[in-house]
């Protein structure tokens, strides 16, 4: 089975290229499904390889100016700060069995994959609705209220803590639509938190989690490469289909975790 988890960490990375997200929220599912991993370990492993590869994207879009610093600083200080603390001593403190229903445990690995799924099936009808009509980018430092946006830092920011994803799929029409940046930009930012609030989140869980260092770091390179070929296709292929069938996919994905996790408890 590993070597399907190699081709999907590829994929991966490829699909945040080509649209900026989605795919990290495929880590998790990999990391225990395809790898063997604990729940609770493999959202710790998909917080590095998340992070590791967005940076990249990253930096990439940061070279082509599609990156808005000052949105990424003030609409992740909430998020990287919830994401720290929420790893580094919320998680640790789970109990394995949260409670017990007619002599059946209920564990914390349930639960978080149970909620895992459900954030995919969110995200899925994120990515396959169709997307509201654009509007005229009011990127300035008038129009642009930070400050306001500390809730849904903090939201995004639990989400990542707890579940090891990245949030693209709520970060990027939030600094669309409630920002007001352009999609190219919202995506390029988007990696830019994601990245920073994945990475934060990972340096939580040392000293909780013991790391396979040489494994992490071959499924990582793995992504990255990933990213740099998805971004060197994006010109070439129209993201916005290619983000609708990938919601599906993610959709189906999401509903086989439900079943398997309820069955198989």
């Amino acid at each position: 089975m590993e070597i399907f988890g190699y081709i999907a960490a590829l994929l991966i990375g490829i699909s945040l290229g080509l649209i900026g997200g989605g795919g990290s929220i495929l880590t998790v599912p990999v990391m225990v499904y395809l790898f063997g991993l604990q729940p609770l370990v493999a959202m710790s492993y998909s917080l590095f390889i998340v992070g590791s590869t967005s940076i990249v994207g990253a930096v990439s879009n940061y070279r082509k100016g599609l990156v808005n610093v000052k949105a990424a600083i003030f609409f992740g200080a909430s998020s990287i700060a919830t994401v720290f603390l929420v790893r580094k001593y919320i998680v640790p403190a789970l109990p394995n069995t949260i409670l017990k229903i007619g002599g059946f445990p209920i564990t914390s690995s349930f639960i978080l994959m149970l909620l895992f799924a459900l954030l995919m099936l969110f995200a899925s009808v994120s990515m396959i609705r169709k997307p509201k009509q654009h509007f005229k980018e009011k990127e300035n430092k008038s129009s642009i209220h930070f400050f306001g946006f500390i809730g849904y830092g903090i939201m995004i920011g639990l989400i990542t803590g707890l579940l090891g994803a990245g949030g693209g799929f709520l970060l990027i029409p939030t600094l669309v639509f409630l920002i007001g940046l352009s999609m190219k930009k919202a995506i390029g930012t988007s990696l830019f938190i994601i990245a920073l609030n994945s990475l934060i989140g990972f340096l939580g869980d040392l000293g909780h989690i013991s790391i396979n260092w040489v494994f992490l770091l071959k499924v990582t390179g793995i992504a990255i490469a990933g990213i740099l070929i998805g971004g060197a296709f994006s010109k070439k292929i129209k993201s916005e289909n290619l983000k609708k069938g990938f919601g599906w996919f993610i959709l189906i994905m999401g509903v086989i975790i439900i079943v398997k996790e309820i069955f198989s408890s």
